[in-house]
């Protein structure tokens, strides 16, 4: 078999692999500075998903869908930005596509900040449509910031869009398409504690924010050897069983 990547499986294979379970991976096309490739998302999110799913049995790769929501990124060239309610419905139709040929379990990966919403309402209003599915969505920065180790980045806990992280990562995964002499990035004055609804462009003058220049591939392997650490025992209590609760009455009030 051609692997787990849905796009170089012929139907033949497909069927024989019996898969129980699909990873979407949903990125954007948008600027991520002069360093690194408008598709970051897409390809962080997708090389992530077949290192996933490579070490699991049952599980097949989605092709990246490289088109998200991202009109809060268009002060650089070149975004290229879905509505809302398209990515929503975008996303809605291919987990009714995996349900109708019998795939019930799915890990939506996600590399956009923008996907976040879309993500919600279409996952949510498929469950409600289909009870029988488990669906659940994981972006990589969280589980890296919740796992990786403390001091692992210079600035700014590594945060930014195409900053230390993220850049970090692209030189791990696809380093033949970084461009790091070019690498330069803002650190903006945020709240972590408030949802703040920000344009681009008032976060940095760049297409990058944060700080670029101090990633390097130690810290990328970190992040991918922390994701995929994480999700394959995941994936793999999700491919055999999908999502189960099992809730319990609350113990009783020690007196």
């Amino acid at each position: 078999m051609n692997g787990v990547q849905l796009e170089l499986l012929t139907s033949q294979e497909f069927v024989a692999a019996a898969f129980t379970a699909a990873i979407i991976p949903l990125g954007a096309c948008e600027s991520h500075g002069d360093h690194m490739p408008m598709g970051t998302d897409g390809l962080s999110a997708h090389a992530l998903a077949v290192r996933i799913a490579e070490q699991l049995e049952h599980t097949v790769v989605l092709p990246a869908n490289y088109l998200g929501m991202s009109g809060h990124y268009r002060h650089q060239p070149m975004a290229l930005s879905l509505s809302a309610d398209t990515q929503t419905r975008v996303i809605a139709d291919v987990l009714e596509s995996l349900h109708h040929w019998g795939i019930h379990r799915v890990l939506l990966l996600n590399g956009h900040d923008g996907n976040i919403p879309p993500i919600e309402i279409a996952a949510r209003n498929t469950k409600i449509a289909h009870p029988e599915m488990s669906i659940a969505t994981m972006d990589w920065w969280v589980v890296t910031n919740q796992r990786i180790p403390a001091g692992t980045f210079d600035v700014w806990e590594g945060w930014g869009h195409a900053g230390e992280a993220e850049t970090s990562l692209g030189i791990a995964l696809f380093p033949d398409l970084m461009q790091m002499e070019h690498a330069r990035g803002q650190v903006p004055t945020t709240d972590p504690s408030v949802r703040e609804f920000w344009l681009f462009e008032e976060l940095t003058s760049y297409g990058a924010s944060g700080a670029p220049s101090h990633a390097t591939v130690a810290k990328g392997e970190a992040i991918v050897n922390t994701v995929v650490d994480y999700m394959v025992p995941y994936m793999r209590r999700f491919e055999d069983h999908g999502l189960s609760y099992n809730p319990q009455d609350e113990p009783p009030v020690q007196s």
